[in-house]
């Protein structure tokens, strides 16, 4: 599946969406666009072993294999260095997310090639946000 296919799937089937290292400061890019797809109608589960208690209204998880454990994870978006995405992908993998998200200035081939490679669909390098309201806008 190309990136475009990969983004038209996400954005027509997945609403859960785990958000690695959401941040709980609201000028942050992480937190805009969780925002923004949380008033979309979207489940943000915030995922930031740095941060404590809740994060727009929801419970944050310091990893995604516990996030799992209290909601059904479609979607990982990665607000992290690309070189700290092998194993968040291993992570999406285990708990059987259906994608994962790089947001802008985030990219790791070898990692989206495992992904692909284990049936998720994969988009890099690319705003939930900005592409969200660009289809919404259509």
């Amino acid at each position: 599946m190309d990136q475009t296919q990969a983004i038209r799937t996400i954005l027509d089937h997945c609403r859960t969406v785990a958000v690695v290292g959401l941040s709980p400061k609201p000028h942050r890019d992480s937190y805009q666009v969780a925002r923004y797809m949380q008033a979309q109608g979207w489940r943000i589960v915030p995922v930031n072993p740095n941060a404590n208690g809740e994060i727009l209204g929801e419970r944050v998880y310091p990893s995604l294999r516990e996030a799992a454990q209290h909601a059904r994870i479609e979607l990982v978006n990665c607000f992290r260095n690309s070189a700290d995405i092998p194993p968040i992908v291993e992570e999406a993998i285990a708990i059987g997310a259906q994608a994962v998200w790089m947001q802008l200035g985030v990219e790791h081939a070898a990692a989206a090639d495992r992904a692909r490679a284990a049936g998720l669909a994969v988009v890099q390098n690319r705003c939930l946000k900005i592409d969200h309201a660009a289809r919404t806008r259509a």
